[in-house]
C-alpha cells in the first residue's frame, strides 16, 4: 500500500514542492535529464471583479457619506478605486476619530489619509455646511 497524501505532501515540502504531484514531476523530469525550473518565473495579472459600493447616507444634494469607527486598509482600498471609477461623486467621510492611526505605529491618521486623496472629512457628526452646499 502507498504512502498516505499528508506523507506524500510532507515528503513533497522536504524536497521543495507543493504537492506529491509537483514532487512526482520533479522527478521524473530530472530522471530523463531534462532542464527545468521550478516556480521562479513569476507572471503578472489582474482580477478584476465587478463589485458593488453602498454608501451609508446620501444628503440630498447628492453628497455622499461614508461614517467611519475604524478605517482600515480594505476600506481605503475599495474608497481609491470607486473615487478613481467615479470621479464625479462628492463622498466624504465622517469618522468617530480623524485622528486615529491608520495602524499600528503609523504616523498618518485616517484625516491624513483623506487629505492625501482629496476626501472631505469630519468627526462625529456631519457639518451643516455639508448639508446646505447646494
Amino acid at each position: 500500500m502507498g504512502a498516505s497524501n499528508s506523507e506524500r505532501r510532507r515528503h513533497a515540502i522536504k524536497n521543495g514542492y507543493r504537492s506529491g504531484l509537483e514532487d512526482d514531476i520533479g522527478k521524473d523530469l530530472t530522471l530523463r535529464g531534462v532542464d527545468f525550473e521550478y516556480e521562479k518565473l513569476k507572471i503578472q495579472w489582474q482580477l478584476i471583479e465587478q463589485k458593488t459600493y453602498t454608501p451609508d447616507f446620501k444628503l440630498p444634494n447628492g453628497i455622499i457619506i461614508e461614517s467611519k469607527g475604524r478605517f482600515v486598509a480594505a476600506d481605503r482600498k475599495k474608497h481609491l478605486k470607486v473615487k478613481s471609477q467615479h470621479p464625479f461623486l462628492d463622498i466624504r467621510f465622517v469618522f468617530s476619530n480623524s485622528r486615529a492611526k491608520l495602524n499600528k505605529g503609523a504616523k498618518s491618521t485616517y484625516g491624513d489619509w483623506c487629505d492625501k486623496h482629496g476626501f472631505l472629512y469630519a468627526d462625529k457628526r456631519i457639518p451643516d455646511e455639508w448639508t446646505k452646499t447646494p
